[in-house]
């Protein structure tokens, strides 16, 4: 039966850190990470997603009162626009940011679906093996694609039960996860799609990409900056959205609202 065609979501990535692996630094005020925000709303993302703690491999946890100071101004400046999740662990934070503004619950931990269920607002649950610490530490499957699979749909139950609204998952590419890892996982993506739960993809500019990248052009990859990535990072979020997925979480929306544009057409 084929999938009927809907209009593509491309959420915009806010990060208002000083080291997430891609962006980090470049706003280092909330007005710029304001700024930048409304950017993506004028190039056609449907949601913002704005993130205070790095979730880069070997990245050190944030405290509370850090995390706060960078991302509330930035959810409160950009909520009257357009919708806006938070990139949080901490109910602390998720609370703020939803007073703020903000009505997604963006979730790497998956743990967090009571405080989404007790602010009432989409949740979604990232696979993820381990802590940014220690993720890419040998991370090892028996079978990557049904152990990420079934810890998504019981995390999706348990949230539903729980009384969250609406439940997104994320398959959590390069959380945990060896290049062979990721790609297994965008491979069989329509398995999990086809459970009907809206999935989102993230695979905007992260490490394999740079690997696959390198492979092809036969360079190292520490040659492939995070700003070389665009024609990997279309790829994968074209391939997302024809295999199902409902969201693709990008670093550069007007390219990647394009091509979405004409995968649904």
């Amino acid at each position: 039966m084929e999938t009927p065609k809907t209009e593509p979501m491309v959420m915009g990535i806010v990060n208002a850190t000083p080291d997430s692996f891609s962006d980090g630094a470049r706003y280092p005020t909330p007005e710029a990470a304001v700024a930048h925000g409304l950017q993506q709303f004028d190039q056609g993302a449907s949601v913002v997603d704005v993130g205070g703690e790095s979730t880069r491999p070997g990245a050190d946890p944030v405290p509370v009162g850090e995390e706060l100071a960078r991302v509330v101004d930035v959810v409160a400046g950009l909520a009257p626009h357009g919708r806006v999740s938070i990139d949080t662990t901490k109910p602390e934070v998720a609370r703020a940011a939803v007073a703020a503004g903000a009505d997604i619950l963006n979730d790497v931990s998956a743990s967090m679906h009571e405080v989404a269920a007790e602010l009432n607002v989409t949740w979604i649950a990232v696979h993820r093996q381990g802590t940014p610490t220690t993720m890419q530490i040998a991370p090892q499957y028996t079978d990557v694609v049904a152990e990420v699979g079934r810890f998504l749909s019981e995390a999706a139950e348990r949230a539903l039960v729980a009384g969250v609204p609406e439940v997104w998952i994320d398959p959590g590419i390069g959380f945990g996860k060896t290049t062979d890892h990721n790609l297994e996982l965008l491979a069989n993506l329509r398995q999990l799609t086809a459970e009907g739960t809206p999935v989102v993809v993230g695979a905007s500019r992260k490490r394999f990409i740079g690997e696959l990248h390198s492979r092809s052009d036969g360079c190292s990859q520490e040659d492939v900056s995070t700003d070389d990535r665009l024609e990997g990072s279309l790829a994968a979020a074209a391939w997302a959205f024809s295999q199902g997925a409902a969201i693709v979480r990008a670093h550069d929306v007007a390219a990647t609202v394009g091509a979405m544009k004409v995968v649904a057409a």
